[in-house]
């Protein structure tokens, strides 16, 4: 038979025990803060019909796996979690209102691959369907805060108003028809600079490798008030809602997303949301096809992880429902990219690699006593704790201990015939072993040795084990 080499697809990628097993760790202790919201579970499927995943504008569209099933349907592969909630939402009408709901499930998008980016990835959703209240969009920027401090990492949250860019075009004297393009230059301004940005919104630029970035052919008078804008200074947030409200001062239309960002900041208030965390940033235009009112991001502070972008985010979308439902559905929701997030998290040493998740090795010293062995690894798991028996080839105690390091069982439970005879045990905390030179090769090596090493009676053994993988 010929050898068939074994490759993977770019953009895509294995998951190995110690990356999967980081990764429920970090998705437990979202799924806790978002529960603690009242927010329930919710699964789609992988599928779904062509046109109900087309339709987001022409980036999201080129970006979806599309394909015909055996049976000759059209179908895609899902790209996001919004699309589907709101299939669910439109097919399945008794389900309450509001519907707060959590989903994590994998998406599938053809796009560029770079660090902490795939073309096969895990999104973790929140939203909250069936409400216009700002309450629901201060709620779920509060869940992403609450996440992202859980997790322990540095982080700012940053919201606007798609109402407010609206006005922005407004006050400028922009053609409404060019607005979409005036939001996507400025929605580059974190990493362009407000010079670039002055110079695409007018004659245009060359970038750094000598290409040409046409502009958007403004007005001196234009790109002036669109720069006043930009420049505000960062202030508090009701500072620059204040700010705001003087630099709209007699423009028609602009009162509503101003109103939006006071009343997000008020509820921020409430909940105790700081302004070192939660910033108001205009200059945030997520979403162009189909966010209608606030929005928001969340980037990892520190040149570790420069680069890796928003690690969450997401917005208001009232209109997208009704494409299925045939009425307006006010939602709003967030969504984590997990896979960016914990790799930001190992690149920060946020995350232990570790290859299994269980606390106790159950070494064999004598293999015709292999049910005694059985009964010490059952009497532990029924008190829960997680433990493997050694089921490999080395007979050696040394070799099993080195195959616990290896894979980061912190415990070891070693017994041969003298301590079955007393009805003991010896444990052994490999955390302590690992800070000590000491070659056990074998027996006689073991029991002069005794680092880390306590005997106990079989019945004290679970109480002793407990203790020391609590430290």
């Amino acid at each position: 038979m010929n050898a068939v080499k074994p490759k993977i697809l770019k953009g895509f990628r294995d998951l190995l025990p110690d990356e999967i097993i980081a990764r429920e760790k970090v998705v437990s202790a979202i799924r806790e803060v978002y529960e603690s919201y009242g927010f329930v579970p919710l699964a789609t499927p992988a599928i779904e019909y062509k046109e109900i995943l087309l339709g987001y504008g022409e980036e999201a569209s080129k970006q979806i796996y599309l394909f015909r099933e055996p049976d000759g349907g059209e179908v895609g592969l899902k790209f996001d979690l919004t699309v589907p909630l709101s299939r669910v939402i439109a097919q399945y009408r008794d389900l309450p209102r509001p519907f707060k709901r959590y989903q994590i499930q994998p998406v599938w998008r053809y796009d560029k691959p770079d660090p902490g980016r795939f073309r096969e990835f895990v999104q973790f959703d929140i939203d909250t369907v069936g409400t216009d209240s700002m309450a629901a969009d201060a709620e779920i920027i509060s869940a992403m805060h609450d996440c992202l401090v859980r997790l322990g990492l540095d982080f700012r949250i940053r919201y606007n108003s798609r109402k407010v860019l609206n006005s922005l075009a407004i006050f400028s004297g922009i053609d409404t028809g060019m607005s979409h393009a005036l939001f996507r230059v400025i929605d580059k301004l974190e990493k362009q600079g407000l010079e670039n940005i002055k110079l695409e919104l007018g004659p245009g630029r060359k970038d750094s490798s000598g290409d040409t970035i046409p502009g958007l052919g403004l007005g001196d008078e234009q790109v002036s008030k669109i720069i006043d804008f930009l420049s505000m200074k960062q202030q508090s947030r009701d500072g620059t809602v204040r700010t705001l409200e003087k630099l709209f001062a007699g423009v028609d239309g602009t009162g509503e997303g101003i109103a939006e960002l006071r009343e997000i900041n008020g509820f921020l208030d409430a909940m105790e949301i700081s302004e070192e965390r939660v910033v108001i940033d205009l200059s945030i235009a997520r979403g162009l096809d189909y966010y209608t009112g606030p929005v928001f991001e969340a980037i990892l502070t520190g040149k570790e992880v420069a680069g890796y972008g928003s690690v969450m985010g997401g917005g208001r979308y009232d209109n997208l429902i009704e494409k299925f439902a045939g009425e307006k559905v006010p939602a709003t929701g967030a969504s984590i990219g997990i896979d960016r997030l914990l790799s930001a998290m190992q690149k920060l040493g946020l995350v232990e690699a570790r290859p299994s998740i269980a606390d106790v090795l159950v070494t064999v010293m004598d293999r015709e006593r292999l049910i005694d062995y059985q009964r010490i690894a059952h009497q532990l798991r029924s008190a829960g704790i997680k433990t493997e028996l050694y089921m490999g080839k080395a007979k050696s105690i040394g070799k099993q201990l080195k195959y616990a390091d290896r894979i980061g069982v912190p415990v070891a439970v070693i017994a041969g015939s003298e301590e079955f005879e007393r009805g003991e045990v010896s444990i052994k905390d490999l955390r302590v072993i690992k800070e000590t030179t000491v070659d056990i090769k074998d027996r006689k090596d073991y029991v002069e040795a005794k680092i880390g090493q306590k005997t106990v009676p079989v019945d004290r053994m679970v109480e002793e084990i407990e203790s020391i993988i609590s430290d």
